[in-house]
């Protein structure tokens, strides 16, 4: 038996997230039923009922991690929570039915302050059209922990998966990106200036309104499939934007087996997120790239189809399938290109 002591120690910075997933991973990827039809590496997992294919994914957020409370209402919390396990079943062209939801608390946290956590996800329910049948409430000792799953279905023909994309499709991306990052940012700033002041609250204008509502209550685009089926196409691929466009796509690239050419001129970002980045200094395409919370859907579709791509509303062509030989880059105006990278991606060696 081997001496945990002897044993060597490798950090998971130098692996990277997405390679340490896979590390661990590894061994499950074979499934040992036969209805399992998608297990590990897309957005949910999908299994075989027959007539209908039933999706699942799971979201969890953890205080201090994925979320602040200096700053985040706990209803908009609770709707987030939802709207990013729904996001994920929008990314298989599926359609979310109910879920379950999970909590610990810790003793700081009132009835009342549970109360608004669940208002949060009622109100993201109804929006949403979902029933909740069940979950856990726990202690924590370390803060607020939050866990939602999401069940949905889809049919054979609609289903999309992550590993579709083929070589000469067209990429493309729903609404614009990087505005939730900018408001996180704007949060983060106005917490630095408020600090040890318990009666100022923060100057926030109604121009930065937008980009709040991006960062502290977002939607998922459960309306692009009804779009999608309406101008007769089918996704090849698709996966939702949570980490940013750079890792979405290198997410596509890789279970495809293929690379990709993004236009940097074709990124869409909207005017609010143009003027906070430059009143903070901060690169708005790489606040597009690598940002993160979006929840949009970046997804492949055929050449042929790029005239009803064009007249969809707010969905984007940014750029196209090439052979894995390629690689990933972005096109800038000048026709270079620029080898797209991802923070969840990179090891820590690479960085330094």
């Amino acid at each position: 038996m081997t001496n945990p002591k002897q044993m060597s120690r490798t950090e998971i910075s130098a692996l990277g997230k997405v390679a340490f997933v896979e590390r661990l991973t590894q061994p499950f990827t074979t499934n040992r039923n036969t209805h399992i039809r998608q297990g590990i590496g897309d957005d949910a997992a999908v299994i075989d009922r027959g007539e209908w294919l039933e999706v699942v994914s799971q979201a969890t957020m953890l205080e201090g991690i994925d979320f602040d409370l200096t700053y985040t209402p706990l209803e908009h919390l609770g709707y987030k929570l939802v709207v990013a396990a729904v996001s994920n079943i929008c990314a298989m062209n599926a359609r979310a039915e109910y879920l379950t939801v999970s909590i610990g608390l810790s003793a700081r946290f009132s009835v009342e302050d549970a109360t608004a956590l669940y208002d949060g996800i009622k109100r993201a329910t109804d929006e949403y059209q979902l029933d909740l049948v069940g979950g856990n409430t726990s202690a924590s000792m370390t803060g607020l922990n939050l866990m939602a799953t999401v069940i949905g279905q889809t049919t054979e023909q609609e289903l999309t998966l992550r590993s579709g994309a083929r070589n000469r499709d067209l990429l493309c991306v729903t609404g614009n990106l990087g505005a939730a990052y900018m408001g996180l940012q704007l949060l983060e700033r106005e917490k630095r200036v408020l600090k040890g002041n318990d009666v100022s609250k923060p100057a926030i204008s109604e121009e930065n309104a937008y980009i709040l509502q991006r960062q502290l209550k977002p939607e998922a685009r459960v309306d692009v499939q009804s779009q999608l089926r309406e101008a007769g196409i089918r996704p090849t691929a698709m996966i939702d934007v949570t980490r940013g466009l750079a890792s979405a796509a290198l997410h596509i690239c890789r279970r495809s087996d293929v690379g990709v050419r993004i236009y940097l001129n074709r990124i869409p970002i909207a005017s609010e997120t143009f003027r906070m980045a430059d009143e903070m200094h901060i690169d708005p395409v790489v606040a597009a790239l690598n940002g993160g919370d979006d929840y949009e859907l970046l997804f492949t579709a055929p050449l042929d189809k790029h005239q009803e791509l064009l007249a969809m509303p707010g969905v984007d062509v940014i750029g196209h399938i090439v052979p894995a030989s390629q690689g990933a880059a972005l096109v800038t105006p000048d026709g270079g290109e620029i080898r797209i990278q991802a923070p969840d991606w990179t090891a820590r060696e690479e960085q330094e």
